[in-house]
């Protein structure tokens, strides 16, 4: 039997329409309502096309230092979905060596 699972982003603007507050609500989720979040990364493919559709925001208030480190952890995140995704290890090695220097290069590790 299939089912819908459906997952719900608000962001809040300013009168300058930039992001202010952010946040996600998944019918999946664990979590009683929704949850806030400073920043996102949002990626779709479209096969037919072959092209990536982003959807990248980030509150006012975030920090340099928080999105350091959040792109740092999606760097690997990207590498164990692509592990996933492919089981090719190789790469997905690949990867997390990159996110690693990244992270040295910015002190996080």
């Amino acid at each position: 039997m299939s089912r819908t699972a459906e997952i719900h982003l608000t962001v809040n603007l300013d009168e300058d329409d930039l992001p202010v507050h952010i946040e996600w609500q998944a019918s999946e989720a664990q979590g009683n309502g929704p949850m806030p979040c400073q920043s996102m990364m949002l990626s779709l493919w479209d096969a037919e096309s072959k092209t990536t559709a982003a959807i990248d925001l980030w509150t006012k208030d975030t920090t340099i230092d928080d999105m350091n480190l959040h792109f740092y952890q999606v760097l690997h995140k990207m590498a164990d979905t692509y592990l996933r995704a492919t089981r090719n290890a190789d790469v997905a090695e690949k990867i997390h060596e990159f996110g690693d220097s990244f992270g040295s290069t910015l002190g996080l590790r």
